[in-house]
């Protein structure tokens, strides 16, 4: 008999959760031999704008049809998200409890504003097992431990995408519950159809390639100071930020200031990031904290030269500390210019055999990878 697998992760922003989740039920679709029947719960519309994705690879949806309570899809700040998710709280605590009673998951894979489907699992005892996916380094508060301290003993699996933080929750949680699953990144039917693209800007530039939302979080405002000094001293480097967010003025502002609008980019949201990292010098990481690091994955299956920050607590993981690839400390200037350094003065053997590394490491990322590690949990219980 069939084994239904719904997946709630509500969203509030592109981030990458949004493909972790799709290239995730698109695994399972493909790979389970129809064992397992996935469904995404669209609460407030989130998920409409994939739903040709969604049709395309014959994935189920249930809609709670909240959209009148939500006038809009895409929000920023941390206040105006902290009130989205209340609001999903209270408005969708009949509709998704209807929802389980009704359709009787036998397993219930949660990502994102997991208060409310904790909570009606702790109440009402559902005979779905939960799987909670939990990313970073999550700040214990004392409001969170007490949550999490109640409802967690009736979650059967926690997932991390990476060791470190698996590791980070050992110390929290029974071990023997928390399994590593990494996220399904490397879907190659995609990177293929978008490989032969081409990209419009000139071939003979030395291009740098960033990408991520313009936030804090990616601290682009520290790259775009460091490679002001890269720029005086070499006019010929070129630097492409891909992707938008609210530090856009803040960094248009920088460019126009010390003049280089000749050499620095901001080039918006890309739907395909391939067709600038397959001819980019270098990929180049700045963020605070990653876990994983989509954008690293996807580089170094590009063959990209990775230069990255070695924020908490993913890209430790994929460059393996600097074996595949080139690691400076996380929002140092002088750190990120020394380590840039060797990298331009780095032999082409060495930057070589950086690239295979990488690339090795980004398979364990593949959508088949996620679903053999996800397949073992979802069989042994």
């Amino acid at each position: 008999m069939k084994k239904k697998i719904f997946y709630w992760s509500p969203f509030f922003s592109d981030i990458a959760t949004i493909k972790a989740v799709l290239n995730s039920v698109i695994s399972i679709k493909k790979f389970s031999k129809n064992n397992f029947v996935p469904t995404i719960i669209n609460v407030f519309g989130e998920w409409d704008e994939f739903k040709k994705i969604i049709q395309d690879n014959q994935i189920e949806i249930i809609d709670l049809r909240l959209n009148k309570y939500f006038k809009k899809k895409k929000i920023n700040g941390f206040f105006l998200s902290r009130y989205y998710q209340i609001k999903i709280f209270f408005l969708a605590f009949l509709p998704l409890f209807f929802t389980i009673k009704k359709n009787k998951p036998d397993f219930f894979i949660l990502h994102l504003v997991t208060s409310l489907p904790l909570f009606l699992n702790y109440l009402f005892n559902f005979k779905s097992k939960i799987i909670l996916r939990i990313s970073g380094l999550p700040k214990l508060n004392i409001i969170r431990k007490l949550f999490w301290s109640v409802v967690l003993k009736k979650v059967s699996i926690i997932t991390t995408p990476t060791l470190a933080t698996k590791n980070h929750l050992k110390n929290n949680f029974n071990q023997n519950q928390i399994y590593l699953v990494r996220d399904p990144i490397i879907n190659l039917r995609e990177i293929y159809k978008k490989r032969i693209e081409i990209i419009k800007h000139k071939e003979n530039k030395n291009i740098y390639v960033a990408i991520g939302r313009l936030t804090k979080q990616k601290n682009f405002l520290f790259l775009l100071k460091c490679f002001k000094s890269i720029v005086y001293n070499n006019p010929n480097n070129h630097l492409y930020i891909l992707g938008d967010g609210e530090d856009y003025e803040k960094l248009k502002e920088f460019i126009i200031k010390y003049n280089l609008e000749n050499n620095i980019f901001l080039e918006g949201y890309q739907e395909n990031i391939y067709q600038y990292l397959l001819r980019a010098k270098s990929f180049i990481l700045t963020s605070l904290w990653e876990d994983p690091g989509f954008v690293l994955v996807e580089a170094s299956y590009s063959n990209a030269t990775l230069i990255s920050s070695d924020c908490d607590n993913g890209p430790l993981e994929i460059l393996e500390n600097g074996n595949n690839g080139f690691l400076f400390k996380s929002n140092n200037i002088d750190s990120f210019l020394k380590v840039f350094s060797e990298f331009e003065k780095s032999d082409i053997t060495n930057i070589k055999q950086k690239k295979i590394n990488a690339k090795k490491m980004s398979k364990k990322f593949s959508l088949f990878s996620h679903f053999t590690q996800l397949n073992k949990i979802l069989e042994s219980n």
